[in-house]
């Protein structure tokens, strides 16, 4: 019976863990979930015979060590800044790993060590990063294949809520960490467009997106990504003219959003004093020109250049950010505070479905004809524990593990992502059993810049 440790139980790994306690009479499995709330894990296991709740506490190294050593197989769905704790202890026990998050400077300095204790760290295997890199993969190795040339490739994803509960004027609600979607796209954003390198500042960030149509939902905005030059050794496409990554929203979504960027209401980097009697009202007027005749809404409108009436303008004040609620939190950023006025009016309701978009754009060359396909994916939830996210996330980090246990994935170690086909074509086939599953379009296309 071989011993898989689960650490973290939050909501993202939902799926997972369902799929593992699922998977465990037939595969001979004992699953241990820890986390830091017992109560959480317990209610995951749900009472299972093969499944074991218990405490964990990634900052206490003898328990890491411990809970490692006595595993066959380790699953990190912790905070990131975790998995360089998890994966050192894997690496002095030589136990294989999984994760769905980026591979980090601390895990990919692994490699080498990794390689010699003969196990696999594989990282990047939930939805992006995972589900994009594997399905970008397959038609980027089937265009190679069939001798094609890519000459441009574009791959956007978001977490959004489904069309019918969509009911704010945001269009827009939490189906991922809120304090990552505040803070999202800070730092330089860089991509390659039509044989340009192309770098974007964060204070214009969301004043340069494009806007792309999936399927039958129909419009969105993808906004850049931060680096999406590293993608082309990393997908074997040195030679494109065009790569970009990016973050899929709804109209509207980045124009407003670009408000709160310009005011500086997301910054990290220092406390907002005041901030535990102060009001929303207070919060965003400490950002602009000192001028006691004109109220705050007008001198909003005024520093962003946009009509006091315009939708903008609308989106903020659905907020409440212009509310005299006292903001009640002690010693908290800017980006703290905008977070908690944030999750209050975007939180999924109760009964509220996610969905997750993913788009990737092909331009390639094959038998002197240029052609484009559409490859796109829209994955629903089922509820607010098994959302879209959860099982776009989860289910790919459980198929690895399965395949890792048993021995369909045998002979690769070091730090590894999924681009490989030995990784890629068996997980992608199971998921389409759970409804993940891409829809193609193919057209001609006509080069105009070559």
């Amino acid at each position: 019976m071989k011993k898989v440790l689960i650490l973290g139980a939050g909501l993202s790994a939902s799926s997972l863990i369902k799929y593992m306690i699922d998977h465990s009479e037939e595969c001979d499995w004992i699953i241990k979930l820890g986390d830091i709330s017992l109560e959480l894990c317990e209610q995951k296991i749900a009472g299972h015979k093969n499944g074991e709740a218990f405490v964990f506490n990634v900052k206490n190294q003898n328990q890491v060590d411990l809970e490692v050593k006595n595993a066959d197989l380790v699953i990190s769905m912790l905070p990131a800044t975790f998995h360089h704790i998890v994966a050192k202890a894997c690496l002095e026990h030589a136990v294989d790993m999984v994760t769905a998050s980026y591979v980090s400077k601390e895990v990919r300095a692994m490699d080498q060590k990794a390689k010699e204790k003969g196990i696999i760290m594989l990282n990047e295997i939930g939805v992006d990063p995972g589900i994009d890199h594997m399905s970008a993969m397959q038609v980027i190795d089937r265009i190679k294949e069939k001798g094609g040339r890519i000459i441009e490739f574009e791959s956007n994803t978001g977490g959004l809520v489904a069309p019918k509960y969509d009911n704010n004027p945001w269009n827009y609600k939490f189906t991922w960490n809120p304090r990552n979607v505040v803070l999202a796209g800070q730092g330089n954003s860089q991509f390659l467009h039509n044989g340009m390198y192309k770098y974007i500042p964060y204070n214009k960030l969301f004043e340069r997106y494009e806007r792309i149509n999936v399927l039958d939902l129909g419009e969105f905005e993808a906004y850049p990504n931060r680096d999406s030059l590293g993608y082309m050794s990393i997908y074997g496409l040195e030679d494109v003219k065009t790569i970009f990554r990016g973050t899929i929203r709804r109209p509207g979504f980045c124009k407003a959003w670009n408000a709160f960027v310009q005011l500086g209401m997301t910054s990290d980097d220092y406390i907002f004093n005041n901030s535990k009697h102060a009001t929303y009202r207070q919060f965003i007027n400490s950002y602009l020109p000192y001028n006691v005749d004109k109220p705050v809404e007008q001198k909003v409108a005024e520093y962003l250049n946009v009509d006091e009436d315009s939708a903008m303008m609308y989106k903020l004040r659905w907020l409440g950010i212009f509310s005299d609620e006292v903001i009640g939190l002690e010693k908290k950023t800017p980006a703290e505070i905008l977070q908690q006025l944030l999750e209050s009016k975007l939180s999924l309701d109760s009964g509220d479905i996610d969905m997750i978009v993913m788009q990737h754009q092909f331009v390639y060359e094959l038998n002197d004809e240029i052609k484009k396909i559409y490859s796109s994916m829209i994955v629903y939830g089922e509820d607010n524990v098994y959302t879209a996210m959860s099982i776009t996330v989860g289910l790919p980090v459980a198929i690895a593990a399965k395949m890792l246990l048993t021995g369909e994935i045998a002979g690769l170690t070091g730090v590894h992502i999924p681009t490989v086909k030995e990784i890629y074509e068996p997980i992608m086939k199971e998921l389409e059993d759970y409804k993940i599953r891409f829809t193609e379009e193919e057209k001609d296309w006509v080069i105009t810049w070559m």
